[in-house]
């Protein structure tokens, strides 16, 4: 979701001298023409989203400021995962839990060097395991979706575009506190600057439905981040636009065939989504702690996903409408 967010304020880079440059500063790290065993191409556009812990970029303070552990030099791991689908019948956004419990693809670990078989696993592993190729692999085999492009972006990224744009205004209906990610918010609306956003996406010990109400927390903010970002006292702000564009560049990792213009298409039908027109989802699910030689995962309502991966790869008007 932390890349999503990134992507509000991707749009405003495309305009004047600020193309080329932006262009230069995208890190097109991901090279999805060699990834092996793709499913077929379907209709429309699918966008893997993907909101990272990499702590590139943060301090030792910041990072203890900020609840997040581990240091600057740590790997990068994941647990916000959208599928942003575009296509003839409008927008629909997919959170993938981290905890979903699939079967990850045969793969050779970087790290080591070593062949894995398919093996069952949640879906978070695949990206520490084989990083962004093996995590698109992992969600194309088992949606039969295909990804046509890929956007990343760490903690840093995040924090720095909302504190960028003067943060965000958040109600919420109880006091929220939570040790983990360090969020302390009291019943009623507040304007979080990025410490406490990301503290507020980041938290799920306090939602009775652990991952999907964090999900639901993180399309909540996407939408007020949306709305925030293309008012005129920021988008039309020089002093607010040109830091928020940097401090996502800095951090944004995209796929070689990501272009300026790809993202602004991608920004259009995330605002679009966010205002109204489109569907915010999880993927469906029958069970959020099934008992696993990994822990506790999730696991996806088999049915209903089935139909629902089938009409986002035909393009079809999406019927599924998760309960909340």
């Amino acid at each position: 979701m932390r890349a999503v967010i990134l992507l509000v304020c991707l749009l405003l880079v495309t305009a004047g001298s600020t193309y080329l440059w932006a262009d230069v500063e995208l890190n097109r790290d991901v090279d999805l023409g060699k990834i092996t065993d793709r499913v077929p191409h379907g209709k429309g556009t699918n966008y893997l989203i993907v909101g990272s812990d990499s702590r590139a970029g943060l301090s030792a303070e910041a990072i203890k400021d900020l609840h997040t552990g581990g240091s600057a030099a740590d790997g990068r791991r994941t647990d916000s995962m959208i599928l942003l689908h575009t296509g003839a019948h409008g927008t629909t956004m997919m959170s993938l839990p981290r905890d979903s419990w699939v079967t990850i693809p045969a793969h050779i670990r970087p790290q080591t060097g070593m062949h894995y078989r398919p093996a069952k696993n949640k879906l978070n592993a695949a990206f520490s395991f084989g990083g962004p190729e093996l995590l698109i692999r992992t969600i194309e085999h088992n949606t039969g979706l295909r990804i046509d492009h890929y956007a990343e972006i760490g903690f840093a990224g995040f924090v720095n575009i909302v504190n960028a744009v003067g943060g965000v205004d958040m109600c919420v209906d109880r006091n929220i506190k939570d040790e983990k990610s360090g969020l302390n918010l009291t019943k009623g609306c507040h304007n979080l600057d990025g410490r406490n956003a990301l503290a507020f996406v980041r938290q799920r010990h306090q939602e009775a439905e652990g991952d999907l109400g964090r999900s639901r927390n993180q399309q909540k903010f996407l939408a007020a981040l949306a709305r925030k970002a293309v008012t005129p006292g920021v988008a039309l702000d020089p002093s607010k636009l040109y830091p928020a564009a940097s401090a996502g560049l800095d951090t944004l990792i995209v796929d070689k065939g990501m272009s300026l213009s790809t993202l602004a298409s991608l920004f259009q039908a995330m605002r679009s989504v966010t205002a109204g027109h489109g569907k915010q989802i999880n993927v469906p699910v029958s069970s959020l702690g099934i008992r696993t030689s990994k822990g506790e995962a999730v696991k996806w309502d088999d049915a209903h996903a089935k139909k629902l991966f089938a009409e986002l790869r035909d393009d079809r008007p999406v019927t599924f409408a998760e309960k909340k």
